[in-house]
Protein backbone atom coordinates (compact mmCIF):
# COMPACT_ATOMS: atom_id res chain seq x y z
CA UNK A 1 0.00 0.00 0.00
CA UNK A 2 1.35 3.57 -1.08
CA UNK A 3 1.44 6.65 1.55
CA UNK A 4 -1.46 7.86 -1.08
CA UNK A 5 -3.87 5.01 -0.80
CA UNK A 6 -3.27 5.66 3.28
CA UNK A 7 -4.38 8.99 2.75
CA UNK A 8 -7.27 8.37 0.83
CA UNK A 9 -8.18 5.65 3.48
CA UNK A 10 -7.69 8.49 5.64
CA UNK A 11 -9.80 10.97 3.89
CA UNK A 12 -12.83 8.13 4.02
CA UNK A 13 -12.57 8.09 8.06
CA UNK A 14 -12.61 11.55 8.13
CA UNK A 15 -15.56 12.00 5.66
CA UNK A 16 -17.48 9.22 7.54
CA UNK A 17 -17.08 10.35 10.28
CA UNK A 18 -18.88 13.91 9.22
CA UNK A 19 -22.29 11.36 9.27
CA UNK A 20 -21.60 9.71 12.53
CA UNK A 21 -21.73 10.42 16.21
CA UNK A 22 -18.47 8.11 16.56
CA UNK A 23 -15.23 9.65 17.61
CA UNK A 24 -11.81 9.23 15.90
CA UNK A 25 -10.88 6.37 18.17
CA UNK A 26 -14.20 4.33 17.85
CA UNK A 27 -14.45 4.73 14.39
CA UNK A 28 -10.68 3.47 13.86
CA UNK A 29 -11.44 0.97 16.48
CA UNK A 30 -14.28 -0.45 14.07
CA UNK A 31 -12.54 0.22 10.65
CA UNK A 32 -8.89 -0.17 10.88
CA UNK A 33 -9.48 -3.84 11.35
CA UNK A 34 -8.52 -6.81 9.00
CA UNK A 35 -11.97 -7.90 9.20
CA UNK A 36 -13.21 -4.78 8.12
CA UNK A 37 -10.59 -4.47 5.16
CA UNK A 38 -11.27 -7.85 3.97
CA UNK A 39 -15.29 -6.98 3.72
CA UNK A 40 -14.77 -3.89 2.10
CA UNK A 41 -12.16 -5.17 -0.21
CA UNK A 42 -14.28 -7.23 -1.98
CA UNK A 43 -15.78 -4.05 -3.47
CA UNK A 44 -13.52 -1.69 -3.06
CA UNK A 45 -9.94 -2.36 -4.28
CA UNK A 46 -8.33 0.59 -1.92
CA UNK A 47 -9.11 -2.01 0.84
CA UNK A 48 -7.81 -4.96 -1.01
CA UNK A 49 -4.46 -4.81 1.29
CA UNK A 50 -4.24 -4.13 5.03
CA UNK A 51 -1.84 -1.65 5.60
CA UNK A 52 1.06 -2.19 7.59
CA UNK A 53 2.04 -0.72 11.48
CA UNK A 54 3.69 2.27 9.68
CA UNK A 55 1.00 2.77 7.54
CA UNK A 56 -1.66 2.70 10.06
CA UNK A 57 0.15 4.62 12.14
CA UNK A 58 -0.16 7.36 9.48
CA UNK A 59 -3.84 6.73 8.90
CA UNK A 60 -4.57 7.21 12.83
CA UNK A 61 -2.46 10.22 13.22
CA UNK A 62 -4.48 12.09 10.39
CA UNK A 63 -8.20 10.81 11.43
CA UNK A 64 -7.06 11.50 15.18
CA UNK A 65 -5.45 14.70 13.94
CA UNK A 66 -8.05 15.65 11.72
CA UNK A 67 -11.00 15.34 14.35
CA UNK A 68 -8.96 16.82 16.99
CA UNK A 69 -8.27 19.99 14.88
CA UNK A 70 -11.43 19.88 12.86
CA UNK A 71 -12.86 23.50 14.33
CA UNK A 72 -9.14 25.34 13.37
CA UNK A 73 -9.29 23.46 10.18
CA UNK A 74 -13.11 24.29 9.16
CA UNK A 75 -12.20 27.83 10.43
CA UNK A 76 -9.25 28.01 7.46
CA UNK A 77 -11.70 26.28 5.06
CA UNK A 78 -14.16 29.15 5.42
CA UNK A 79 -11.53 31.96 5.48
CA UNK A 80 -10.15 31.18 2.06
CA UNK A 81 -13.27 29.70 0.48
CA UNK A 82 -13.36 33.37 -1.10
CA UNK A 83 -17.07 33.31 -2.16
CA UNK A 84 -18.18 30.18 -1.21
CA UNK A 85 -20.50 28.77 2.14
CA UNK A 86 -18.60 26.08 4.02
CA UNK A 87 -21.94 24.51 3.56
CA UNK A 88 -21.96 24.59 0.12
CA UNK A 89 -18.26 22.72 -0.70
CA UNK A 90 -18.94 19.16 -1.15
CA UNK A 91 -18.38 16.83 2.07
CA UNK A 92 -15.45 15.11 0.45
CA UNK A 93 -13.70 18.29 -0.64
CA UNK A 94 -13.80 19.21 3.10
CA UNK A 95 -12.57 16.05 4.10
CA UNK A 96 -9.73 15.82 1.57
CA UNK A 97 -9.14 19.80 2.69
CA UNK A 98 -8.89 18.85 6.11
CA UNK A 99 -6.61 16.00 5.64
CA UNK A 100 -3.96 18.52 3.52
CA UNK A 101 -4.37 20.99 5.92
CA UNK A 102 -3.67 18.95 9.10
CA UNK A 103 -0.70 17.46 7.14
CA UNK A 104 0.78 20.93 6.01
CA UNK A 105 0.45 22.27 10.01
CA UNK A 106 1.41 19.51 11.80
CA UNK A 107 3.17 16.95 9.92
CA UNK A 108 6.61 18.01 9.32
CA UNK A 109 7.67 15.36 7.40
CA UNK A 110 5.33 16.05 4.23
CA UNK A 111 6.31 18.71 1.95
CA UNK A 112 3.48 21.07 1.21
CA UNK A 113 3.52 20.99 -2.10
CA UNK A 114 3.22 17.08 -2.01
CA UNK A 115 0.24 17.32 -0.02
CA UNK A 116 -1.08 20.19 -2.10
CA UNK A 117 -0.44 17.72 -4.91
CA UNK A 118 -2.20 14.42 -3.39
CA UNK A 119 -5.56 16.97 -2.04
CA UNK A 120 -5.70 18.05 -5.69
CA UNK A 121 -5.69 14.09 -7.15
CA UNK A 122 -7.67 13.14 -4.55
CA UNK A 123 -10.41 15.97 -5.66
CA UNK A 124 -10.09 14.49 -9.23
CA UNK A 125 -10.71 11.52 -8.25
CA UNK A 126 -13.41 12.20 -6.36
CA UNK A 127 -15.41 15.39 -7.92
CA UNK A 128 -15.53 17.27 -11.39
CA UNK A 129 -12.26 18.66 -12.49
CA UNK A 130 -13.38 22.74 -11.65
CA UNK A 131 -13.28 21.57 -7.92
CA UNK A 132 -9.49 20.55 -7.83
CA UNK A 133 -8.53 23.94 -9.07
CA UNK A 134 -10.59 25.62 -6.31
CA UNK A 135 -8.86 23.13 -4.17
CA UNK A 136 -5.66 23.93 -5.07
CA UNK A 137 -6.31 28.07 -5.10
CA UNK A 138 -7.79 27.15 -1.55
CA UNK A 139 -4.54 25.52 -0.16
CA UNK A 140 -2.08 27.72 -2.37
CA UNK A 141 -3.64 30.70 -1.11
CA UNK A 142 -3.49 29.10 2.76
CA UNK A 143 0.17 28.57 2.63
CA UNK A 144 1.16 31.98 1.39
CA UNK A 145 -1.23 33.72 3.76
CA UNK A 146 -0.59 31.74 6.80
CA UNK A 147 3.29 31.81 5.48
CA UNK A 148 3.63 28.12 6.58
CA UNK A 149 7.45 27.02 6.36
CA UNK A 150 7.83 23.77 4.19
CA UNK A 151 9.88 21.75 6.92
CA UNK A 152 10.38 18.91 4.99
CA UNK A 153 12.45 19.77 2.28
CA UNK A 154 13.88 22.58 4.75
CA UNK A 155 15.31 18.96 6.50
CA UNK A 156 16.18 17.59 3.29
CA UNK A 157 13.47 15.53 2.89
CA UNK A 158 11.59 16.10 -0.52
CA UNK A 159 9.26 13.27 -1.00
CA UNK A 160 7.51 12.93 2.72
CA UNK A 161 7.79 9.26 4.47
CA UNK A 162 8.56 5.90 2.77
CA UNK A 163 5.52 4.23 0.63
CA UNK A 164 6.06 0.36 1.81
Amino acid sequence: MTRSSAREIAVHFIFELGFSNATADELLAAALTRPAFEELGQEEPLYAEFPNREQRAYIEELVRGVYGHGAELDGYIAKYAIGWKFSRIPRVVVAILRVCMYEILYMQDIPNAAAINEAVELTKHYEEPELASFVNGILGTFVRTEQIPDRAEQSGNSDGAPEA
